[in-house]
């Protein structure tokens, strides 16, 4: 039996701020379960449902040095739909209604994470093969594992990967207060180590330390190695490119399945959706206040409304997204500029656009199910799980080529009657506005062809037990 040790930041059902939750919360329970012992070790934030907390095992306390000062961890531990979870508390670090704040206090709450968690092993006890690390939360346990962990032989040969969801967020702050935060010796803190451009850096730490590390698609992993996506990192990268790999993620199939969800209006399937899908689409016009025609090809996008998003292109030729026979529906928070910028195309066009600046689970599902396309027109997409989402319910991607958008949606191909969606290369809004009116031009003029394609695009699989086979397979070259 290998020991597995998932160590993060956020993991669905307790605490979620992006996708990274998703792959905690899931990866786990699709490992072979004979073959591997996996548990997960994530902070007990006060902003944590009190359903959960209550459900919460007290294990043991102790009290720990980080740097200079004395600090409290208390190790509590559940079970959830079959893997073991245990919970990092002090309330000092983790207060609050969310789980990040201000930089400045992150660097010092996550420092103490990745000892607290690593100090708790003997205690709990579960002595990992493997520590799977994921973004720069974690970063510093490899670090430790190497450092001051040496001198108890508990730790020795305990092996770490380092997953990077998103290179963008690295966890840099001053070289000199992390210094003082962690209490790590000067030695680590140059620029072939823990220091980037005068700061250190918690993401280049864990790149550095981990025995491997993996992104989240296999574009993506060689998209980070040039200078436009690697985020001031791309040398490194380069420097592990032997010890570098990318996975795609998985997507929950039971939670995201239109045969039996219970947020949509009418569940359907693969054999079903000719009749059945688009009764979805007139139920949720019908809610939206837009105009109830099958006839209007309908266009969703859920997303956090930020550049990064590709939601510029958006802007440049929303005008001539927005025509007659299209309907737009939004649904997402992010940057006020796209904020206004979807709520005044609401105003203006209330019969065919409809503007829902929030998050709403359940209305996520009736969009998935009820559009006839999903664009995502990203500028950078490490992974991507909308995509994923909308070939599930043959709602056709249109995206552009990058990350794990390039490795999950395949461009409709008319000669050789092929493709799951439609893409376009260039970051260009003239490029993307084409890919639309063609994909319209399908869905009009050729609706044969247009349900073909979700045929092809709901026989894909990219649940986690695809995902998982490969992790396994990583697992035990290790």
């Amino acid at each position: 039996m290998k020991n597995i040790l998932f160590i993060a930041s956020e993991c669905v059902p307790f605490i979620k701020t992006g996708g990274l939750a998703d792959v905690i919360g899931s990866l786990p329970k699709y490992l072979n379960k004979e073959e591997f012992d996996v548990r997960v070790i994530i902070p007990k934030y006060a902003c944590i449902k009190d359903e959960f907390k209550s459900q919460m095992k007290y294990v043991n306390h102790f009290y720990m040095e980080l740097a200079w000062r004395q600090q409290y961890v208390g190790i509590l531990e559940m079970e959830y739909q079959g893997v073991k979870f245990y919970f990092i508390d002090n309330e000092f670090y983790f207060q609050g209604y969310a789980p990040y704040g201000q930089i400045y206090e992150d660097v010092e709450k996550f420092a103490f994470f990745c000892r607290a968690a690593l100090s708790a092993l003997p205690i709990i006890p579960f002595r990992p093969d493997i520590i799977h690390c994921n973004d720069w939360q974690t970063g510093l346990v490899p670090v430790y594992l190497h450092d001051t962990f040496q001198a108890n032989e508990f730790y020795w040969g305990i092996k770490t990967i380092m997953t990077i969801h998103n290179l963008k967020f690295q966890g840099i702050w001053n070289k000199k207060q992390v210094m003082d935060i962690t209490g790590l010796s000067e030695y680590y803190f140059t620029s072939d180590k823990i220091e980037a451009y005068g700061d250190a850096n918690y993401l280049k730490a864990g790149i550095v330390y981990a025995d491997y590390v993996t992104t989240v698609s296999k574009t993506y992993a060689e998209e980070i190695k040039n200078s436009f996506y690697g985020e001031g990192l791309d040398g490194l990268m380069n420097a592990r490119a032997n010890s570098l790999c990318g996975i795609v993620n998985g997507l929950d199939y039971d939670e995201y399945n239109p045969q039996t969800d219970p947020y949509i209006f009418k569940q359907y399937s693969a054999m079903d959706f000719r009749k059945e899908k688009v009764k979805n689409k007139r139920e949720f016009q019908r809610e939206l206040g837009l105009t109830v025609d099958d006839r209007k090809f309908m266009i969703g996008i859920c997303s956090r409304l930020t550049d990064q998003k590709g939601l510029d292109l958006v802007d440049c030729v929303i005008e001539q997204i927005c025509t007659e026979d299209t309907q737009l529906v939004v649904l997402g928070t992010g940057e006020a500029k796209y904020e206004n910028l979807f709520r005044h195309f609401a105003w203006k066009y209330p019969d065919r656009v409809s503007a829902n600046i929030y998050y709403s689970n359940d209305r996520a599902h009736k969009l998935y199910a009820g559009c006839d396309a999903y664009l995502m027109p990203s500028l950078f997409e490490p992974c991507g799980l909308s995509q994923l989402m909308s070939l599930r319910y043959g709602t056709l991607p249109i995206v552009r080529e990058t990350g794990g958008l390039k490795d999950t949606v395949y461009p409709y191909d008319e000669y050789g009657n092929t493709g799951t969606g439609f893409s376009f290369s260039n970051y260009n809004a003239h490029e993307m506005l084409a890919t639309i009116n063609y994909a319209k031009h399908i869905f009009y003029d050729r609706r044969r062809e247009w349900n073909k394609l979700i045929d092809r695009a709901m026989a894909q699989d990219f649940s986690w037990n695809n995902s998982a086979r490969q992790y396994e397979d990583l697992y035990r070259r290790l």
